[in-house]
């Protein structure tokens, strides 16, 4: 039938048919086309906001800091192995033209975004947070020479104040003695650097060896290092000091003499044995004089050991004072051990639960001769009497 039609057409006609077809299928393709281009770019918006969502999203966990959850009464640290609470703090303030889906404030009316980021599992905000320290110039983890250095005194409480200082979420410390100042200059300063705890911009690297104060060579080499090096030293009644160093001493040797014995020239109390090493510790102001030579007093802090024990807090807080660090150390991470004679702690960065430093911390004494404490005594008075009047302080030793 339309074949038949087709060929009664004039030729006049046929041309008109064909124009009409030809503009027909002209038209089609051409609204065809045009709806294609508008679904394809539909779709290419859609995806780029939504990429664009998600990567507002990533700024947004990435530009916060995640401190562990404390309740309204203490800011205490919380065992890592138990439930982990986080709050969500932003470090820069957002456009306030932002996706609302993408913005996290503080306000009421955010509160429900707040509270679906906290729900991230603890893995995930691990992986934020390392996205966060790589992509800030300077925040990447890296091992630094130390800013501190905890250079003694042996036996006066280093060991305490190395662990109560390093409760300071802005201070990390090498865990055991490095002795490179004494032992192992000749390494180099890359081998001890590699013996540093990593850290990222604006914590403090410290390292405790309680030998350097002692040893002839080490305020030199600690100038050599960094003109600008804080120093701690830690100083105790140097008669208590001597017992304290041969209780220790005695502890690993089954026979050795008595303290009377090691102390005092040929087992008299006349003369003082001065060359004996538990007692030469003890006559600090001759080591000081040394590191005087190098540092200003300014650049040292002494606690007094005896004070680190009956008020750690007080003791710890001069400490953060002196290093330029907010005081998060207080006494509520503190109790005393009536059974060690020694304070313990409450909390630490490791522990939620209470605890105490090694069992070779607060040993019992051996009973000594009260005639050889009282000789002495008599000995280091004009020594600590000058120690006195070099720091300022007077400690008020026997």
């Amino acid at each position: 039938m339309f074949i038949a039609w087709f060929n009664g057409l004039s030729n006049r006609s046929l041309v008109i048919t064909i124009l009409i077809c030809m503009s027909l299928i002209y038209v089609s393709y051409t609204f065809n086309s045009c709806l294609l281009t508008s679904i394809n770019r539909s779709f290419k918006r859609n995806a780029s906001r939504q990429l664009l969502i998600s990567t507002n999203l990533l700024e947004v966990v990435a530009n916060v800091t995640i401190t562990p959850y404390a309740n309204n009464n203490n800011n205490s640290f919380i065992n890592t192995n138990s439930h982990i609470g986080v709050h969500i703090v932003p470090l820069s303030s957002m456009n306030s033209t932002n996706n609302s889906a993408t913005t996290i404030s503080n306000s009421s009316n955010n509160s429900t975004s707040i509270n679906s980021i906290t729900t991230i599992s603890a893995h995930v905000l691990e992986a934020f947070a390392k996205y966060r320290l790589l992509r800030q110039p300077g925040s990447r983890p890296s091992r630094h020479l130390p800013d501190t250095l905890i250079i003694g005194v042996k036996k006066s409480g280093t060991r305490a104040l190395l662990e109560f200082i390093r409760l300071h979420p802005d201070v990390r410390a090498a865990g055991c003695e490095v002795h490179f100042f004494d032992r192992h200059y000749q390494r180099g300063l890359h081998w001890y650097r590699h013996h540093m705890p990593y850290t990222i911009e604006g914590q403090i690297t410290m390292e405790k060896t309680p030998s350097y104060f002692v040893t002839k060579d080490v305020p030199h080499r600690v100038h050599k290092m960094n003109a600008s090096t804080k120093l701690l030293v830690v100083v105790r009644d140097p008669v208590t000091r001597a017992i304290s160093d041969y209780t220790q001493a005695a502890s690993k040797k089954s026979d050795m003499k008595h303290f009377e014995e090691l102390a005092f020239v040929n087992g008299s109390y006349a003369v003082v044995d001065t060359n004996w090493g538990p007692v030469k510790i003890g006559v600090y102001a001759r080591y000081l004089e040394k590191w005087l030579q190098y540092f200003p007093l300014s650049q040292l802090l002494f606690i007094s050991g005896e004070r680190l024990i009956m008020d750690p807090a007080y003791e710890i807080g001069r400490v953060q004072d002196f290093l330029g660090l907010k005081r998060v150390v207080t006494e509520k991470h503190f109790y005393f051990n009536a059974t060690k004679g020694f304070p313990c702690l409450l909390k630490s960065e490791a522990r939620s639960t209470p605890h105490c430093l090694g069992k070779t911390k607060g040993r019992n004494h051996p009973h000594i001769d009260i005639a050889a404490i009282e000789r002495l005594r008599e000995f280091y008075r004009p020594f600590n009497s000058r120690f006195y009047q070099m720091t300022g302080i007077n400690f008020a030793w026997p």
